[in-house]
């Protein structure tokens, strides 16, 4: 069966997991194991021995296409605009160029978006083969990249300090992250939504079934800034006493953490995407959405604020991206788990 991988070396503390948690099931004992291996391996996943940062610049504005609608850009009513695309180079394409790869911030624990094959010890899912793509745009080859495997609470920093030049991490574009990454046109369309043990009959979704559970997000997540604009009661923040041994259970640096907690019981309820517990729902036939998804978010490739050329190419690889092989990689990694989504999200630009 393929699902969350293992890294080398992991597979004796997965099996010992499993086993202790056999009151979930087979499948469930093995996602608490994915889910504990994946918050300890949070390491770079492939290199070549660079370890060279993007070169911050922008580039002049590059030619439109006749696809999309034009939006302000001085206004926050769409922040899933970007930059018109172009196949000119400025100066952070040229140092990708120079230096051979792209350098991909991604997860390795999100089945079916971003996770590590068990049996091929190969990172696959949706935003694996959307970062192929852009690397074969830019470079000639698919496999020019190298994986960096960084938690959601690292995704900004990670483009900042330079260690990554894009971030593919199911990652939503809002307001307040547009004044501190620059986002490509969206490639996906998601919601956040409620996850919960089937038999939790209490818990019906996003509403007041919510007062008094234990929630679980992940740090910088938008499930966290919708609990904490209106929680329904729910118990969302650690409330430690800041010593050494106090230990976040409902704040988590992963999202797949949380499943963990759940299965351990730790937790009442999960509250992320639903592109994404869905995945987790696949690999734990015990756990499932619940309710209704109460946002629409769009995921969108993340640069470095100032990487102009770097976001109007990305957006240059998603015109075509979306003609065909964005389908193909849907029917490949998500149709089975998330059906009926009839393609993506129409690009804007500003």
């Amino acid at each position: 069966m393929r699902g969350g991988g293992m890294p080398n070396g992991t597979y004796p503390l997965a099996r010992r997991t499993a086993r202790r948690f056999r009151g979930w099931g087979g499948v469930a004992g093995m996602a608490v194991a994915c889910g504990l291996t994946a918050s300890l391996t949070l390491l770079p996943l492939a290199h070549d021995g660079s370890d060279a940062a993007a070169v911050p610049g922008t580039a002049g504005p590059g030619p439109g296409v006749a696809t999309g609608v034009q939006v302000k850009a001085d206004t926050c009513e769409k922040p899933e605009a970007s930059l018109t695309p172009s196949t000119a180079d400025g100066p952070s394409i040229a140092a990708i160029k120079q230096r051979g790869k792209l350098v991909v911030g991604v997860d390795q624990s999100s089945y079916r978006w971003g996770y590590r094959n068990p049996e091929t010890r190969s990172l696959e899912g949706f935003d694996i083969d959307l970062a192929r793509a852009i690397a074969k745009d830019i470079l000639g080859s698919e496999d020019a990249v190298i994986f960096r495997a960084i938690p959601t609470n690292q995704r900004i920093a990670a483009l900042d300090s330079g260690k990554v030049d894009l971030v593919v991490r199911t990652m939503t574009i809002n307001c307040k992250r547009i004044q501190q990454v620059a986002f490509s046109t969206a490639y996906f369309q998601a919601g956040q939504q409620v996850l919960a043990p089937k038999l939790a009959q209490d818990i019906t979704g996003y509403d007041a079934s919510l007062n008094g559970k234990r929630v679980c997000t992940a740090e910088g997540s938008t499930a966290y800034e919708a609990l904490e604009e209106k929680s329904f009661g729910a118990v969302f923040k650690d409330e430690g006493d800041g010593t050494k041994d106090d230990k976040d259970l409902l704040t988590v640096p992963n999202q797949l953490d949380c499943l963990a907690r759940l299965q351990l019981g730790q937790v009442d309820a999960v509250v992320t995407d639903n592109a994404l517990a869905a995945g987790q729902a696949a690999q734990d036939p015990a756990v499932e959405l619940k309710g209704r998804p109460f946002t629409t978010e769009f995921y969108g490739v993340a640069a470095k604020l100032g990487n102009d050329d770097l976001v109007r190419r990305v957006n240059q690889v998603l015109v075509g991206y979306r003609q065909g092989p964005w389908q193909q990689a849907y029917r490949t990694w998500l149709e089975k788990d998330l059906p009926g989504i009839t393609g993506p999200p129409a690009p804007l630009y500003r």
